[in-house]
């Protein structure tokens, strides 16, 4: 506190006079300097509730100084209050920076090592990252803030951390396992969006690698618009492998499929139904009723697919063919989309 303060409140005492401009600006800017240094408000109202109490001793307190010391108590508490607003701002830019560094394949890895610690984050310990569907996300979005606030409040700041990546919603969590306590939070926080999680990596590269896994098979899920609100990276790796040699692909999904085409109604209804099938573990009953259709129905598709594409979805050698093939004309968009094989 500055020491012209009980001068000041000796001089207000006397003469009864306001504080000055000046005075009130001198003590925002004491407050403005004690935050700078770390110091609490508290010690500083009650370092100017000490002074009072020197200086008026012995007096009768009139009005005059009573006002005088609450405007003295509010210039130090406004500066207080800027300078830790504006170092807050000035913490959440860094942050904010570092975890774009953070999930970015060309950031300097030792440089990240170097400010991790600052931040709680111990690079060297496994680390999962989940994403969630979305379209146009900031950190400003009320669901994002309140999806921070309700995380940080049950986890804190050492558990969880919090950011947007090209538009969707990351979280970055420690631990050797995909469903930990705050991933299964973050997904029930975010109102039904998808959301994928990467498996747990170690060291420097090791969050933007679960992140790069987590974003990817989120990409291919919504593709496939695959059942589930939390799915995991590690069982839809076989997607990656399969896209890993798109002409190959293309290869199999026009050999195998193309001749679907030629079908009355297109191709389209006769790979539903192959998905479908699939998805019922090859149960008839079960498939048509998914489809709305009756058992023979299904059967006449069943027969119509063998014909034309030449292999048997009820063989299981040639059932993995067409199920291969048909999820790869998923992934690929085809037939609907041009550019795509057939």
């Amino acid at each position: 506190m500055s020491a012209g303060w009980a001068e000041v409140l000796g001089e207000v005492a006397a003469t009864g006079r306001r504080l000055r401009r000046e005075e009130l600006e001198q003590l925002r800017a004491d407050g403005d300097r004690a935050a700078a240094t770390g110091r609490g408000l508290a010690e500083l109202i009650d370092e100017q509730l000490a002074a009072a109490g020197t200086v008026w001793a012995g007096r009768t307190v009139e009005a005059a100084s009573m006002a005088a010391l609450r405007a003295g108590v509010a210039a130090v508490a406004a500066g207080h209050g800027r300078a830790y607003r504006h170092r807050l701002h000035r913490e959440e830019a860094s942050r904010r920076e570092f975890l774009a560094d953070l999930l970015s394949s060309r950031s300097d890895l030792g440089r990240l090592a170097e400010h991790a610690e600052r931040f709680g984050l111990n690079l060297a310990c496994a680390h999962v990252v989940a994403v969630a569907e979305g379209d146009g996300y900031d950190l400003e979005d009320p669901l994002v803030r309140g999806v921070e606030r309700q995380l940080l409040g049950r986890f804190g700041d050492q558990e969880v951390l919090l950011a947007v990546k090209h538009g969707r919603l990351v979280c970055i969590v420690p631990g050797g396992a995909g469903e930990t306590p705050a991933v299964q939070a973050f997904a029930a926080l975010t109102e039904g969006r998808r959301v994928v999680v990467g498996r747990p990596h170690s060291g420097p590269g090791g969050v933007v690698r679960s992140y790069e896994e987590a974003r990817t098979a989120l990409e291919q899920a919504t593709r496939l618009n695959l059942a589930g609100r939390l799915l995991r990276a590690a069982d839809l790796l076989v997607l990656p492998v399969l896209l890993r040699d798109r002409d190959a692909l293309e290869d199999l999904v026009r050999s195998v499929l193309g001749p679907l085409t030629t079908a009355r109604g297109g191709a389209k209804p006769l790979l539903d139904t192959l998905a479908v099938y699939a998805e019922s573990r090859y149960v008839a009953a079960e498939a048509a009723r998914r489809l709305g259709l009756s058992v023979r129905a299904l059967s006449y598709r069943l027969e119509r697919i063998a014909q034309l594409s030449g292999l048997d979805p009820d063989d299981a050698l040639q059932r993995y063919t067409l199920e291969t093939a048909a999820l790869g004309a998923r992934l690929l968009g085809w037939p609907a989309e041009a550019g795509h094989p057939g």
